[in-house]
């Protein structure tokens, strides 16, 4: 039998080829500084380390050579940072979500950080269009004193392409645990007549694009005038309990990313985003 001859489904179509990708990068600490552990990655999944001298740690660079996902694609992200260490984890581009004839696109992060680490999870923009449908998951487990920042942006559409997100699905999931407790918790669902709903006034007011900003840090409560000051009126953020929440609504991803970048600079203290965010 020929291996690279398409799969026939019983109804006697072609099966649809899916993206399948895990990658899985861990960082110690060695000589005062941060140093990679363990690389893998598996499918179309792949991880760069690029060499960047200002930057604090490593820094890495996900990528998915499919080139975006559909219904059925499947990803899978681990990362771990070892007691001392830093690690900053982008992503090559935006992450496109095409239409999806049957299923979801799955995404998974896990995330884990060792005493006294500290990771940010940055990847860039998430572009749905319209019919997409996406099923994304992060779960971090944090020692007592690491610190952990998190970002995912989403944009319903380019407005430069005049696309609109008629329909479709987004179902978000971040689950936070410092020491085996959960500490927070979020969920975020669109589904169904997406237009329609992003045009009510409680969910994004006909804003396009939106974020969401989690830093888990003993002083995050100092980042909340910074952070503030470079959201301004497109959105919000509060401080809690070793934790710093900041949501972010504007008409477009131009106009969403200019906001975001002081923002997360605020939340690293000043240092700037990767370089591959840089307008």
């Amino acid at each position: 039998m020929n291996q690279h001859a398409p799969l026939v489904a019983a109804a006697g179509f072609p099966e649809l080829q899916r993206a399948r990708g895990a990658g899985h990068i861990s960082v110690k600490a060695y000589d005062g500084k941060t140093r990679l552990d363990r690389l893998l990655q598996d499918g179309c999944a792949k991880i760069r380390l690029p060499v960047d001298h200002a930057a604090q740690g490593l820094e890495a660079v996900l990528i998915n050579s499919s080139g975006g996902l559909t219904g059925g694609d499947r990803m899978a992200w681990r990362a771990d940072a070892g007691p001392g260490t830093r690690l900053t984890l982008t992503t090559q581009a935006c992450e496109k979500l095409y239409r999806a004839e049957t299923g979801r696109a799955e995404v998974e992060t896990s995330l884990s950080v060792g005493p006294g680490a500290r990771l940010d999870w940055l990847p860039q923009e998430t572009i749905l269009f319209d019919g997409a449908a996406l099923s994304r998951r992060l779960e971090a487990d944090l020692a007592a004193d690491a610190s952990l920042l998190v970002v995912e942006a989403v944009v319903l559409g380019r407005t430069a392409m005049e696309e609109t997100v008629r329909q479709g699905e987004l179902r978000d999931r971040w689950r936070i645990r410092r020491e085996g407790r959960l500490v927070f918790a979020d969920d975020l669902a669109l589904a169904g007549p997406v237009a329609a709903m992003a045009a009510r006034t409680p969910l994004l007011g006909g804003a396009r694009a939106f974020a969401s900003l989690l830093l888990a840090d003993a002083d995050a409560e100092r980042a909340l005038g910074p952070v503030r000051t470079a959201i301004g009126p497109l959105g919000g953020a509060s401080a809690f309990d070793g934790k710093l929440f900041a949501r972010i609504v504007a008409p477009d991803g131009l106009a969403l990313r200019r906001a975001l970048i002081p923002a997360i600079a605020a939340l690293r203290g000043g240092r700037p985003c990767p370089r591959v965010w840089r307008l």
